[in-house]
């Protein structure tokens, strides 16, 4: 049996394998259509009865080649592009979720999420209770309900940083017969391995750190294959019982460990249809060839950066979980021993007026809708991504409505030190 390969060695070599004569860099399968010689043949593909391509929306090439290493690189069975980290947090609930079933979360994930969850998905009839991240496990116990359908967390919480205790909402969703989804944006797999802590399905927003260049925008859902839905299939009628849309398949019968994402691909994609573009995959697939040189560059700098915020005395407070002392230091510790993320929160002493003066004063941050790239950037949440909320909403989202939310690139640390010291001072 040959050695497992490195997470470094993925991030280059996995996914794509060219065969003798074939291109050794990832081709751009820029065609919406595949060509077949034989109805019979698309029509097998069409039964879920043969492997191949069809119509870029289903399945692409390079799309499947960069899902292949992302999910690799997760240590999953399967896994999925998405358009966006939205559609890959939405497709993942709602690949198990239907009209009237009820799912919970922790209430500190980012804020677009939270409106997806409280305020569209609703709309479909779908409920969900938010539960604080630092609850009890009695108190997690509590928010179940014979129709809940899965538990939801991000590994490291934008912009509030609070880090999740996996294995504490992996045990509550597994004692109720629940998978555990986690979105490992911030962390990368780099960092924190969710699967190896006992959560079930991870979700990305490839935009973030793993494009890592602000050039395009991408999602992904990857399935550990680990969760037993037939031990449940009482509960996932969608995945154990005939789809009546798909002639009669059910799919923990015929794809097994893979039943999860080819139903998200042939039922939810199918009609959805909230696929990556090619050439998206294809900048996606560049951005993580070196996402395992950058991701401990964007941590090293920030905490350079975490350490300068914390020794002014014109800034109220810092979170950063890589920070000792931190509230969540030692959970960071745990999960993810080698570095968390490259962005910060803090809080100035003049509060959320003093926020708008500092940020509008920095030169080599820009001021973005962006968070973890290569390039220095910030943002006021209150202002701008969690400006749909209120102060109640934002406080119990983890947002203190004077947060800065600071996403430190992989410049030089002194450079961007000394931005934020002539942004405070000058």
């Amino acid at each position: 049996m040959s050695k497992k390969r490195s997470i470094e060695t993925t991030c280059i070599q996995g996914g794509w394998h060219p065969e003798n004569g074939e291109a050794r860099v990832l081709p751009i399968y820029q065609s919406t259509t595949f060509k077949y010689s034989t109805s019979e043949q698309m029509g097998r593909l069409f039964d879920l009865e043969e492997n191949g391509y069809f119509y870029t929306r289903l399945a692409n090439p390079t799309n499947d080649a960069v899902a292949e290493k992302i999910c690799e690189m997760e240590g999953g069975a399967a896994a999925m592009l998405t358009s966006s980290g939205q559609a890959a947090n939405f497709y993942s609930v709602f690949n198990i979720c239907s009209a009237g079933d009820h799912f919970i979360c922790a209430a500190t994930v980012y804020g677009g999420t939270s409106n997806l969850f409280t305020v569209t998905m609703k709309k479909m009839g779908i409920e969900v209770t938010l539960v604080d991240p630092d609850s009890t496990e009695e108190e997690l116990d509590a928010a179940f309900r014979p129709n809940t359908k899965c538990v939801f967390g991000e590994s490291i919480a934008n912009p509030a940083l609070v880090v999740l205790d996996i294995e504490k909402f992996a045990r509550a969703a597994h004692r109720h017969g629940v998978p555990l989804i986690v979105d490992n944006t911030f962390a990368t797999p780099i960092n924190c391995r969710p699967f190896e802590w006992g959560a079930d399905i991870v979700t990305h927003s490839t935009t973030k750190y793993m494009d890592g260049h602000a050039m395009s925008v991408g999602g992904c859902i990857v399935d550990s294959g680990n969760f037993d839905w037939e031990a449940h299939k009482d509960k996932f009628p969608g995945l154990t019982e005939p789809d009546a849309s798909y002639h009669g398949v059910v799919y923990t019968e015929k794809f097994g460990k893979g039943a999860y994402i080819t139903k998200a691909t042939a039922q939810v994609m199918r009609d959805l249809g909230s696929i990556q573009a090619p050439m998206n995959a294809f900048l996606l697939n560049v951005g993580l060839e070196t996402l395992h040189l950058r991701v401990p560059r964007h941590c090293e700098n920030a905490l350079k950066v975490a350490e300068y915020l914390k020794s002014r005395e014109d800034v109220a407070w810092v979170n950063y979980p890589g920070l000792e002392g931190d509230r969540y230091y030692q959970l960071a510790q745990k999960y993810m021993p080698n570095g968390t993320c490259g962005v910060i929160s803090f809080g100035l002493k003049g509060g959320r007026e003093a926020a708008g003066v500092f940020m509008d004063k920095l030169k080599l941050a820009a001021i973005v809708t962006h968070v973890a790239d290569a390039r220095t950037c910030v943002l006021h949440p209150a202002s701008h991504t969690h400006r749909q909320l209120t102060d109640e909403q934002l406080t119990e989202a983890g947002v203190d409505p004077s947060m800065i939310r600071f996403s430190v690139g992989i410049e030089n640390a002194d450079d961007i030190i000394e931005d934020i010291r002539q942004a405070l001072e000058d």
